[in-house]
């Protein structure tokens, strides 16, 4: 891969999918037609032009402005873009098209400063998510934070095992879950809470 763009970003998140669902990691990165090595490179390339200098000038505020940069340079122009109210703050919402997930959005929400508060996989604008009703129903890249969340509301929010993974406690039928996200997208379902 000659220029990193949108087909090597998805090979970035893939990257880490790959530690829930190698399978469905692997499949997806055929899909792109890219090899194990086109992988490794995109995601080291990624991993440099986050820690470049130019990305993190002087300290982690400026790391945070240049992550919507750096979106930017490797997304192009985002497919769409909201102010977005979340509790008092305010925030921009750019949405991204990625070929893999056509119902899907990458989503960057951004302060007015620029710097970048949350980045992950959203469903897209008018795009029917699936009927969540129970645990069976929670498959693998099916659903997103946010559709767990409101399908099984109560939810507790838990720490992730890394800045792209979040996980949500819940109860299904009245059996406790743990369900597991990385870019904002359901990786596992497991039983506990």
């Amino acid at each position: 891969m000659t220029s990193f763009g949108p087909a090597a970003f998805q090979l970035v998140l893939l990257r880490r999918m790959a530690d829930f669902q190698p399978d469905l990691a692997e499949e997806a990165r055929h899909r792109l037609g890219a090899s194990l090595a086109d992988q490794r490179e995109a995601n080291k390339r990624w991993q440099a032009m986050v820690r470049s200098r130019t990305s993190s000038a002087t300290g982690p505020r400026s790391r945070s402005r240049g992550a919507l940069a750096r979106y930017r340079s490797v997304l192009g122009p985002p497919e769409s873009t909201a102010a977005r109210t979340i509790g008092d703050l305010e925030c921009e919402a750019l949405l991204w098209r990625l070929p893999l997930w056509p119902d899907l959005r990458f989503e960057v929400l951004a302060a007015p400063d620029g710097a970048v508060w949350n980045e992950w996989l959203v469903r897209a604008p008018g795009a029917r998510g699936p009927a969540l009703r129970s645990a069976d129903d929670l498959l693998p890249w099916s659903a997103t934070v946010d559709e767990v969340a409101r399908a099984f509301a109560p939810v507790r929010p838990m720490e992730g095992t890394a800045p792209t993974r979040w996980r949500l406690a819940f109860a299904a039928q009245g059996v406790p879950c743990v369900a597991e996200f990385t870019y904002g997208l359901l990786q596992r379902v497991s039983p506990g809470g």
